[in-house]
Parts: C-alpha cells; structure tokens; sequence
C-alpha cells in the first residue's frame, strides 16, 4: 500500500541532505522519526527541518520547530533567520496522516492542531525578518508555514495546495496567516478548490517573494538575501518585522479557537471515513 499523508502527496523516495552548512543536532530525537537542525554563522540562523513521509508535521516535530525559531530570535548574534527542510521531494505535505488517525477525543485534536498555531505564533513573534527556501510541492499547513515566512524563495515546480477540505476538515488555523498574504478571495478559492496552483500563481498572490528555475539558482538567492538582510540595520529590520504584522495582536486566541474547530471536525463520521479512503489509495 502507497503512503499518502493528508494532504495527499506520496513522500519521494530520495531525501539527500542538503550540506552546504553545518547543522548542529537535533536537541531531541523523540519526533517520529523526524529531525530539525540548527546553525549560526554570521549573522544567519539557519533552521532545518526534515521528516521521512514527505517533510510531513507530528506534532513534536512542530513544537521543536517553534522552539527552534524562538532559540534563533533571541540570541543576539542573529539577524536573519533562514528556514528550509531537507531532501528533495516536497517541502512540506502538511498535518502527519498518521497522527491524525490516532486522534480519539477534541481535546487531543486540538493539541494537535495547535501545533501549527504554535509555530505560527513563533515566526511572527520571530523580531528577525525570516526567509524561507521552498524545492518542493507545498500541502497543508505547509502552505501555512510558506505564508508566515517574511520573503519566500521557490523552485518554479513548487506548486501549492490547501486540501484539508477534502478530508472532512478545513485550513482552519491557517486560514488567518494565508488570508492575509493572499487576500480572502485568493484564500477561498485555495480553501475550497484542492486542485495544485503552480509556482507563479504563489509568486502573484504574495506566498512566493521570488522563484527560480534550478535547485543552484534557488541556493544562490536564499544565500543572497540572507546576506543583504544579515548586514542591514538590525533596528530597522526589527520594526519592519513589527509593521508587517500589525493587526495581529489576537491570534493566540483566534488559532486556539481555530484549533479547536479542526479538533472537534476531525472526529466526525465524514472525516474519518475521508481519512480511510485516503489510506487506502
């Protein structure tokens, strides 16, 4: 039987490392499998995060990814934070598959989702402007990570899509931090159609700052960016950092309630049996 998580994407079989940094281990191996890594050199904190079935999300390796963007946000030394996963199959298929089928009750549905919350929260209290390296096909909460990001470089074959609805739930915490890069038309039209959008539509919709046509050319302009931004003023960088997110002073409690939302929908008749036909492709 394939493996499908819930975003629909069968993990590639290759996961080479990228190498050019060193990356320090991972301060706990307890992530199902997954790992994230940290390194700093010259004012560039770079955050790596890795997981066998297609860069797919438990809820551990969400939370040591938002402790991972804290870390960098308050040592001094770092004026950018540069964020990328490993391999070269998807940059993020979303929720795990399989942590969502072992959700039993609301309370642990809502743990889980607000993992995404979480990390969420970390990047835009982040006061580093932080860019984001996408290689690869973008699903789910993925697409939420991509639109909390402050400049985003992507591989031109690096499509996106948002298909919680097709599993009996919907990009509920996520839904804030998309709708404000895209707009709501934008966002709806991703929330209610699960079809893939290629690259160019993420580039004219804000989720994507630039694309580029070779995995060399992608190195090259995450590596430049970072290097701009790592000797620009860091005071001005920082109050940028605060306009871009004004308004938003609430979201703890918006993404809780949202959390919510998916946690209870997650248990319902529909969901589940959404879920089981997708185990089953």
């Amino acid at each position: 039987m394939a493996t499908v998580n819930a975003a629909g994407i069968r993990p590639s079989a290759s996961t080479r490392p990228h190498t050019s940094q060193p990356m320090t281990e991972p301060d706990r191996s307890d992530l199902d499998g997954g790992t994230v890594r940290t390194s700093v050199a010259d004012g560039i904190a770079t955050v790596s995060f890795h997981h066998p079935k297609g860069n797919s999300l438990p809820g551990a390796l969400l939370r040591e990814l938002a402790d991972a963007v804290d870390g960098a946000g308050a040592d001094a030394t770092v004026r950018v934070l540069v964020l990328r996963s490993e391999g070269t199959g998807p940059f993020c298929a979303g929720a795990s598959f399989d942590e969502l089928t072992r959700i039993a009750d609301a309370a642990t549905g809502q743990r889980f989702f607000s993992g995404f919350a979480t990390l969420i929260l970390a990047m835009r209290r982040c006061p580093v402007p932080i860019v984001t390296r996408v290689h690869g096909k973008v699903a789910g909460g993925g697409v939420g990570i991509v639109a909390a990001s402050d400049y985003v470089v992507a591989l031109s074959t690096a499509s996106l899509r948002l298909s919680e609805l097709a599993v009996g739930i919907g990009p509920f915490v996520v839904g804030p931090v998309i709708e404000r890069k895209t707009g709501p038309g934008a966002f709806a039209a991703m929330a209610l159609d699960a079809t893939w959008r290629d690259a160019r539509w993420g580039e004219r919709f804000g989720l994507y700052a630039r694309t580029c046509d070779a995995p060399a050319e992608l190195d090259a302009a995450v590596d430049d960016i970072a290097r701009q931004l790592a000797r620009a003023n860091p005071e001005a960088t920082r109050l940028l950092k605060q306009v871009f997110w004004q308004g938003t002073d609430d979201w703890a409690a918006l993404l809780a309630g949202r959390a919510a939302m998916s946690g209870r929908l997650v248990l319902s008749e529909h969901t589940r049996a959404a879920i089981a036909a997708f185990q089953q492709r």
